[in-house]
């Protein structure tokens, strides 16, 4: 489940994409008036449990039972009375399956709003995984990659991967339901060719093609990918869209001083991306604001140069734990080198 590559639309509700299919809404009533036209608006559609999900209202409202459709299909199997949250009971969701629900609400005054949902089923046994490696100076020889890396053992249905963050990014992948151990590498290639080959892995890690393809790892292509940012940028994996942050890093050759705007990420999109990761608790940065020191530096990486955790890394979320190894020192799909690259010393 990918998402087309581009500038999403900022994020109105969190964990759901809300659209008002009816009631337009009438124009505004004078300051003053008792009278109420305005339908009930929709803050947030979540999923509580394997079987219920939450919509929170503007104001209490109540479901139409009778209009309230889910697809793939779910069998609704209560709705709660009316309020600022209305539970609906359903039967057990697939985890990190895609869903869209309609349903029409209405609020005590007889106004109302048919309205379009999306939601990720429920996941309850989400693992924990980091950003292991990544390459974001490929080449077309060794195109850009992400290696995440299990913690512990899970499924990742639902679990998103975003070259950006959810406010801002460029690409999103969303995991299929497939377990994985703990110990376990997935390969995210982020400039795919196009190969039939290049299969996304959820079982067998050796069914897949393509260039740096790994047999021991799970491979994703992240389709329509156009790569990392070569100099800076954000990397970020959240529990499911809309939800919380698991892990993220943040990565800049440049300083405060590289321009007098954004701060000196060069763009608002990494200015943007920096502050959501830092905001969210994704990453550590030493000031009250985020710069682009806070980053990891990507100098000195090349296509077979990557960018590595170290095995003693405390997972700090910061640049400390990061290192770049020597040429031909990547070991996507396997555990990390903790040789260091060391740039060639100029001679005088």
């Amino acid at each position: 489940m990918q998402t087309p590559i581009g500038r999403p639309a900022r994020r109105t509700v969190a964990a759901a994409t809300l659209a008002l299919l009816a009631a337009c809404g009438p124009l505004p009533w004078p300051r003053g008036s008792e009278t109420d036209l305005r339908p009930p608006g929709i803050e947030d559609v979540s999923v509580t449990g394997p079987g219920s999900l939450v919509i929170a209202f503007d104001e209490e409202a109540g479901l139409d039972i009778g209009t309230l459709r889910i697809e793939p299909a779910l069998q609704v199997r209560e709705v709660s009375p009316p309020g600022l949250t209305v539970t609906v009971g359903v039967d057990t969701q697939s985890p990190g399956r895609e869903y869209r629900l309609e349903a029409t609400a209405r609020d005590g005054r007889g106004n109302s709003t048919t309205f379009l949902a999306g939601f990720y089923g429920f996941n309850p046994t989400v693992p924990r995984v980091i950003v292991n490696e990544f390459t974001p100076r490929g080449s077309t020889a060794h195109p850009d990659l992400i290696e995440l890396k299990a913690l512990a053992d899970g499924d990742m249905g639902g679990l998103a991967l975003y070259v950006g963050t959810p406010g801002c990014f460029d690409a999103r992948l969303v995991f299929p339901s497939f377990e994985v151990r703990r110990g376990s590498f997935i390969l995210v290639h982020c400039r795919p060719s196009g190969d039939p080959a290049e299969v996304d892995e959820t079982g067998d890690p050796d069914v897949s093609g393509g260039i740096d393809a790994s047999p021991s790892a799970r491979d994703f292509w992240l389709r329509g990918g156009q790569g990392l940012g070569g100099n800076n940028g954000v990397i970020s994996v959240y529990e499911r869209p809309g939800g919380p942050i698991i892990d993220g890093l943040l990565y800049s050759n440049r300083t405060s001083d590289s321009d007098d705007r954004y701060r000196g990420f060069g763009t608002s999109d990494v200015l943007e991306r920096a502050e959501e990761l830092a905001r969210d608790g994704g990453w550590h940065i030493a000031g009250a604001l985020v710069a682009p020191e806070d980053g990891i530096s990507p100098e000195g990486s090349t296509a077979t140069r990557s960018l590595c955790r170290s095995s003693t890394s405390a997972d700090t979320d910061g640049r400390t734990d990061w290192h770049i190894v020597p040429t031909r020192g990547s070991t996507f799909g396997a555990d990390n080198s903790d040789e260091a690259y060391a740039p060639a010393t100029p001679v005088p």
